[in-house]
């Protein structure tokens, strides 16, 4: 069947092994229907969709379950986006964003479980030290939120430095402070991930919290740093089987409310 062939396709890429017929029948047998609707409609259906790549698929899939805490699956996808062409930086700076988007506890239990994997991956009890994050002063960090600020914004934000961080501190107060000089100004403005991917994690994460008023935001920000609308859209579908259907629902009606909104605006 043309569903199942296209599935062992997708896990023999994702688990890159030369036997995932052998791997298919021992899903079946563990978890039967579930097993089955899992390597035909998951990997078989969506994961095969052309809309996004297979690296990008395991980008988003990394971020979906570093924000529920689902650390077997994650264990498994850690090492399944390796496979599919993400970098040991880029999945672990999936984490730091999912710190500033899903908050430190969930960041630090997803950062264990990458770790896991990459000494599991290295045959080492301890990876190395990390290096830590470069310090910036103030007039930089600035600099920096701004610049980041105008591409997410498409240009409407300002381009003063000061004019741009009091206008945030205005309409948030202390949570405008910290979204401007850490989020913006460091987070969003390291080179680790390249904005696009960034705005996808963070629309993934978005997306599977819930936070529909934020997609108003960050959809249009996706498209600005180089997602197409079909992208945006997918990750709304792979929400679909990591987050649930209500979950994908709400996520897609926000998302097109955001593409009518510029449309309107054009």
């Amino acid at each position: 069947m043309e569903r199942r062939a296209a599935a062992l396709d997708v896990m023999r890429t994702l688990s890159a092994t030369d036997e995932p017929g052998r791997l298919a029948a021992a899903m079946e047998r563990r978890h039967g229907a579930l097993g089955s609707y899992g390597i035909d409609h998951v990997l078989g259906t969506l994961w095969s969709r052309p809309q996004l790549s297979r690296r990008d698929r395991s980008l988003v899939v990394v971020t979906f379950l570093a924000c529920v805490g689902a650390d077997l699956e994650l264990r498994i996808h850690v090492a399944g986006a390796l496979n599919h062409g993400l970098t040991r930086t880029e999945v672990r700076e999936i984490i730091n964003q999912v710190a500033g988007y899903a908050g430190w506890p969930m960041a630090m239990q997803a950062a264990r479980i990458v770790d896991g994997v990459l000494a599991e991956l290295d045959g080492v009890d301890r990876l190395p030290p990390k290096e830590p994050a470069p310090p910036v002063d103030d007039t930089d960090r600035f600099e920096a939120a701004t610049d980041v600020m105008g591409t997410l914004f498409g240009g409407r934000a300002s381009s003063d430095p000061d004019e741009a961080r009091a206008g945030i501190v205005d309409a948030l107060g202390g949570v405008g402070e910290l979204a401007f000089d850490w989020g913006f100004g460091e987070l969003w403005a390291r080179s680790e991930l390249s904005r696009r991917d960034r705005s996808m994690v963070t629309v993934a994460i978005l997306a599977i919290l819930g936070c529909t008023d934020e997609l108003a935001v960050h959809v249009p920000g996706a498209l600005n740093h180089g997602c197409s609308r079909d992208e945006v859209e997918e990750i709304m579908v792979q929400l679909t089987v990591y987050g649930g259907f209500p979950r994908a629902v709400d996520g897609m009606r926000a998302t097109r409310a955001a593409f009518a909104k510029i449309d309107a605006r054009a």
